[in-house]
């Protein structure tokens, strides 16, 4: 039987984080009323100019420069020429033939891979400007009108397209995430999918394995989170296979991801670049960038989550998988590396970090920068763990209140009477007693049933209030139940 192989290769679009609008002062703030953003330049009227916006070329050459980009000395805005109600001028000035960057990579790691193994291609990396935004529904008159608000038109983007050199869904995925990490660490994007800061088109094909000839590229868009591109490639994949071996012909278009039934469906036909008519935009001049700018921008680059997670492993002895997490995001990356630097113990404060707190921030629907319990504190907390003020159990009850707001974890235990007990005569005592109450659960031990041990640590654990030093509650246990 024939077995097949997708090639895909991704086009991401990410929103800049500028103030203003690519070519005028407008704001590019989210969620303002319909078409309140706009002036006679984004809207394109007749006799307006578009200025360049300096900031987005130093956000994209800051983006070329963190995916290894070669940046383009000149490079030249171009018209995109295609009618849609959501495009004012009728066309979108872009790049097209010498676009600002080109022949990027991006590292990826798979589950279960070596990490760092692979590397996706950039083809390029350009700038343009966005457009409208349509509006189907929830206005009075959507069962007979769309709308259209402008406020988007003009919003500085920039186009980061990739080699086809992913060969699943699981890639894609890791690619996608890897790049947005990598635009939000840099500050250049927030990385909203659900607010359009960072969309996502996919092209993708299936070839037999083996074969070097690529098959025909079907385009999806409309993929408004990671699972959907990954949803979306599946099924599409499975598709074109299943069609092939139907001897059905694959066609070249654009299609849609339905996200509720999890399928595609056609669209249009594939543009081609001769369908655009692009041609050098006339009024604005080649965009000539100076080594000088390129070094200024480059100082200005931090440490990104591939460096920062070698660090993390070699330095603090993290394993891969941690680092790889704890590093995805960077206030999450900060927040620990904090954490683990004020409390010694780099380990516990992933272990807190990614258990604890992470399940709790989850739960409330909190990020990492609306954490009630400050690194700070948090390494406190690990502190009296490990100095033995408190057991790991203790720790737990006063992360509670940590949470809750209750203040910093020494005022809690001494609030609460909870440091731990480390006098062995106080834990011999509940030892004995312990042992004296349950003759035969020690008869059982003593007869060779020692997983019971753990019976034992939990009752005298409870009959102290989980006060006592686990450490010593099993040496003392062993000792007595050991003898006669």
């Amino acid at each position: 039987m024939t077995a097949f192989e997708p090639v895909i290769g991704l086009e991401v679009h990410a929103q800049l984080k500028t103030a203003t609008k690519i070519f005028c002062g407008c704001p590019t703030r989210f969620g303002a009323q319909p078409n309140t953003n706009v002036c006679p330049v984004c809207l394109g009227m007749p006799g307006v100019l578009p200025v360049l916006n300096r900031k987005a070329v130093q956000f994209a050459v800051k983006a070329a420069l963190a995916t290894e980009c070669s940046i383009n000395r000149r490079s030249i805005f171009a018209r995109k020429n295609y009618f849609y109600p959501d495009l004012p001028k009728g066309y979108q000035i872009s790049m097209y033939e010498i676009p600002l960057a080109e022949r990027g990579r991006v590292p990826i790691e798979i589950a279960g891979g070596f990490p760092g193994a692979k590397h996706v291609r950039l083809t390029r990396i350009h700038m343009e400007e966005d457009a409208g935004k349509l509006v189907h529904d929830g206005l009075p008159c959507s069962d007979s009108y769309s709308h259209v608000d402008f406020n988007r038109a003009g919003v500085p983007l920039i186009e980061i397209v990739s080699e086809p050199d992913i060969t699943s869904a699981e890639e894609a995925y890791a690619y996608l995430t890897r790049l947005r990490s990598i635009l939000v660490y840099l500050d250049v994007c927030d990385g909203n999918m659900e607010e359009g800061s960072l969309r996502c088109d996919a092209n993708v094909s299936v070839r037999e394995i083996g074969s070097a000839a690529l098959g025909v590229k079907v385009e999806i868009k409309n993929l408004n989170s990671f699972r959907n591109v990954m949803r979306a490639l599946e099924h599409e994949i499975a598709r074109q296979a299943e069609a092939i071996k139907r001897g059905e012909r694959i066609v070249q278009e654009t299609r849609l991801f339905d996200a509720d039934r999890g399928v595609t469906e056609p669209m249009r036909s594939k543009e081609e670049a001769m369908d655009y008519r692009y041609f050098p935009e006339p009024d604005l001049p080649p965009l000539i960038i100076e080594e000088q700018f390129i070094e200024e921008v480059r100082r200005t680059l931090p440490e990104l989550p591939q460096a920062r997670r070698k660090r993390f492993i070699g330095e603090m002895g993290l394993p891969p998988q941690d680092a790889g997490f704890l590093t995805l995001e960077k206030p999450l990356a900060d927040y620990f590396e904090t954490v683990a630097r004020a409390s010694g113990d780099p380990r516990a404060a992933a272990n807190w970090v990614a258990s604890e707190l992470l399940g709790r921030l989850n739960a409330a629907k909190l990020g990492i920068e609306g954490s009630p319990v400050t690194p700070e504190s948090l390494a406190s907390l690990i502190r009296l763990i490990n100095d033995g003020t408190i057991s790991g159990k203790i720790a737990k009850t006063v992360f509670d209140e940590m949470f809750a707001g209750s203040g910093e974890p020494d005022v809690i235990v001494a609030r609460h009477g909870l440091t731990q007990i480390t006098d062995e005569s106080a834990i011999v005592a509940a030892v004995e007693k312990v042992i004296a109450d349950n003759p035969s659960q020690a008869a059982l031990y003593r007869g060779g049933k020692t997983a019971t041990l753990g019976w034992f640590v939990g009752q005298v654990m409870k009959t102290t209030q989980g006060k006592a030093n686990p450490a010593l509650v099993n040496k003392i246990l062993k000792e007595k139940l050991s003898s006669p």
